[in-house]
C-alpha cells in the first residue's frame, strides 16, 4: 500500500475553509501519491476506501461539470460502475441513496454505451443530451443531493481519517 501523508497543519487550514477544501486534501495527497489519474497498476496502491474517495471526486466533478452523459463520453464510466464503488457507498459509507442511483444509471449506461462512447464532434457531443434525456433525471437528483453527499463523504473521511492518510 502506497502511503499517504498529510500534515497537521494543512488539514487544520483545509478544514476551517470547509468540506469541499478538507477533501480536496486528502483527493490531492491521493493522486499526488499515485501521479494523477488511477490506472490499473496504481489502484492496487490504495486502498477500498481512497479508491472510493478517488471515484467520489470524478462523480462529483463529471457530473457537476457535464452530468451522467459527460461522465461516460469521458471514459469514466468503468471506473465508476465496474469498481466496487457503488457497493462501498452502500455497505461501508451508508450513502444507500446515492449507492442505488449509481445501480441505476450504470443500467442506462450499458444500454447506450456504444452510443454515448464513440468519438464524436462537440456538436454530436452536444447532441447527445437530447438524444439521451434519460440521464437529465440523474443529472438533477445528482445535483439536488450533492452538499448532503458531500458533507457525508467528508464525515466519513473524518471518522476515519487513518484509512485515507497518515497525520504528522
Amino acid at each position: 500500500m502506497r502511503q499517504i501523508i498529510i500534515t497537521d497543519a494543512v488539514l487544520s487550514q483545509a478544514a476551517l475553509n470547509g468540506m469541499d477544501a478538507f477533501l480536496g486534501v486528502f483527493i490531492k495527497a491521493i493522486r499526488d501519491a499515485i501521479g494523477g489519474e488511477p490506472t490499473q497498476e496504481t489502484i492496487q496502491e490504495l486502498n477500498a476506501d481512497q479508491m472510493t474517495l478517488l471515484c467520489w471526486d470524478t462523480l462529483h466533478q463529471e457530473v457537476m461539470e457535464g452530468g451522467f452523459i459527460q461522465l461516460i463520453h469521458n471514459g469514466y464510466a468503468p471506473f465508476i460502475f465496474k469498481n466496487p464503488f457503488a457497493k462501498a457507498l452502500n455497505k461501508m459509507w451508508h450513502m444507500r441513496e446515492l449507492s442505488k442511483m449509481l445501480y441505476e444509471v450504470h443500467t442506462l449506461w450499458l444500454e447506450h454505451q456504444e452510443a454515448l462512447e464513440k468519438d464524436c464532434t462537440d456538436d454530436e457531443f452536444m447532441a447527445l443530451y437530447e438524444q439521451y434525456p434519460q440521464f437529465d433525471d440523474y443529472d438533477d437528483f445528482f445535483i439536488e443531493n450533492e452538499e448532503k453527499w458531500t458533507e457525508q463523504v467528508a464525515h466519513y473521511v473524518d471518522d476515519h481519517i487513518e484509512k485515507f492518510a497518515t497525520i504528522i
